[in-house]
Formats: C-alpha cells, structure tokens, sequence
C-alpha cells in the first residue's frame, strides 16, 4: 500500500497536516494506538503503582513479619501476627465496634438521604438554600465538627441542659465517657455529617428519570409511594449501588472522630479497626507487623462486603418489586 498521509478536517475547510511519523499501513497504524493510549495511562499507572499496590503487597509482606521501624529490620515470624489477632481481645472487640458502627450508620445515612433528596427534587421555595444547608457539613473539616460535638456531649454541655429542662434522662458523666453511649454517639455525628454528601449524589441520579413516566405513572393510576417503587428505585440503582458501596468503605475506615473524641475509650468502647492500626503502629510498641495483618483483615472485610453488596445490588432485578 502506498505512504498515506492523513488529514484532519475542520467545518468546510480541509487541512492536511503531515504527521511526525508517516503511517503506511492499516496494520502499522493499529500497532502504534495501543503505545499512544499506554504513554497516556502512564503517570496514572505510575502514581497507582508507587502509591498504591507498592503499600499494598509490602503491607501484606509485613504482616508474616516482626517489623522494628527504628532499625528498619524485618524478622519473618509467618503466620504469628495472624495468631496473635485472633487471640486478642482487643481486635474482636474493635471488630464488634466497627460492624455495629457500619450497620448502625448505613441504613439511616442512606434512607436520610434518600428521602431528602426527592423532598429536595421538588418544587419548593428556597430549594438552593437547604441543599447547601445539607451539604456544608460534608465539607467541613471532621476535627472541627468532632470537637463541636465533644462540646456538645459533655456533661455540662448543651444535649445535657436541654435534656435536663425536658426532664429527660441523660448520662450524668457525658455521652462520650459513658461506655453504652460513647459509640452511639459518634455514629449520630456521622449520620449528620454524611448525610449531605450523599443528598447531592442522590440528586443527581433523580434528575435522570425522564418526567415522563411519572407523569404516565399517573395517568396510570400509581401512588406516589407505588411510582416511588416502581419508577424512583429502579431508575436510581446504580446511584445507590455507588453510595451503599463507598459509605460501607467508609465506615470500616472510621477513624478521626475516635481519635479525637475518645481515643478509643471509654473501656475500649468504641475503638474501631483502622484504630487499633495506628495504636499498634506508631503509639503502644510500634508493631507495625502486626498492625498490618489487621489492615489486610480490613481490606479483606471491605473487599468481601463490597463484592456482596455489588451482586445484590447489582443484578438486574427490580428493586422493590
């Protein structure tokens, strides 16, 4: 076949431009696409290979190893931080902590969210303000919100003083350093503070669904709470696909609200998983060996659940129906 060179044209006028390289085949041509599309995907494979499977496997090497960081010396021990987990109380009870955390927060997070946003949908005065209402606390600074609420769940704090006119029951030593509502506490924080975030995404997905078949819907005869099954369910699957699959990841990966609420405490009441991490790690006996057996317990956790929540959520069935 004779050297082509090829021509890029723009509106009615036709420009040729010679390229650096003259193809002369088809089959030249297909074998240079896959090296432009690589060097293109190359800072990105790059970053997500230095700053992400690198962790990741050496992580996993680290977790069968006895690891000092002072004198960056590993000491390969197998299965011993593995035993070590199972046999700790310590972990099963982070690991209570953070399943109760997770299926405490997830459902209301979701449906909260879900219901403002098709309230937020419709057509209502002052429609911009609440969604910016509802999402400033998604892009606050957490230390900031959890200090706000270590004032707010103190003893002398404002929850209590209102509880106390209302003559209702309240801890007398604080939410936060009594051990059967330290973590229910921290789970209401963060039912508010996420709540906004996944409004906007819920939004978005409602915005989608052509009014057309909510007005057929109608003409049909539905509910609002049959067209709501029927026609908002099904339409913003995979949006909630999405926000069920990165809240659960979030949740497991709880952290900054305990470390600056209660350091895990009271009685280890709500020290979570990534917690117990960073104590092991860099705070009791810098055991960063076994500090990382229990991060590929999480990742392993978050891997299986996520996996779950997908082919259940994921298929093709009608949700609802």
């Amino acid at each position: 076949m004779p050297d082509r060179i090829f021509g890029l044209s723009f509106g009615s006028q036709s420009s040729f431009i010679s390229l650096p390289v003259i193809v002369r085949s088809r089959r030249t041509y297909t074998l240079e696409k896959p090296l432009v599309t690589w060097t293109f995907l190359a800072p990105w494979l790059i970053t997500l290979g230095l700053f992400w499977l690198y962790p990741l496997f050496h992580a996993l090497y680290l977790s069968f190893t006895k690891y000092d960081t002072l004198s960056n010396h590993a000491t390969w021990i197998g299965l011993g931080n593995y035993q070590r987990l199972f046999n700790d109380p310590i972990f099963w009870k982070a690991l209570g902590n953070t399943t109760i955390f997770v299926v405490g927060t997830i459902p209301f997070t979701t449906i909260f969210a879900l219901g403002l946003a098709v309230m937020l949908n419709k057509n209502i005065a002052w429609k911009s303000f609440y969604r910016a209402g509802y999402f400033i606390p998604s892009v606050t600074s957490i230390v900031v919100l959890s200090l706000v609420f270590t004032n707010l769940y103190a003893h002398n704090g404002y929850i209590n003083a209102l509880l106390g006119t209302l003559g209702l029951p309240f801890p007398k030593n604080g939410w936060l350093l009594t051990p059967s509502t330290a973590l229910v506490s921290i789970m209401a924080m963060d039912i508010w503070i996420a709540i906004g975030y996944y409004v906007v995404l819920f939004l978005a997905a409602l915005q989608t669904i052509p009014k057309d078949i909510y007005e057929a819907a109608e003409l049909d005869g539905a509910s609002s709470w049959q067209q709501f099954l029927k026609v908002t369910l099904p339409g913003i699957r995979p949006m909630l696909l999405f926000v069920i699959i990165i809240n659960t990841i979030r949740s497991f990966q709880v952290f900054t609200e305990v470390y600056v609420m209660t350091k895990g405490g009271p009685l280890n009441s709500t020290t979570t998983l990534v917690y117990q991490i960073y104590e092991n790690a860099f705070v009791q006996d810098n055991a960063m060996g076994y500090a990382s057996a229990i991060a590929w317990v999480v990742f392993i956790l978050i891997l299986g659940v996520s996996l779950a929540q997908f082919r259940l959520l994921g298929s093709n069935r009608e949700i609802g129906g």
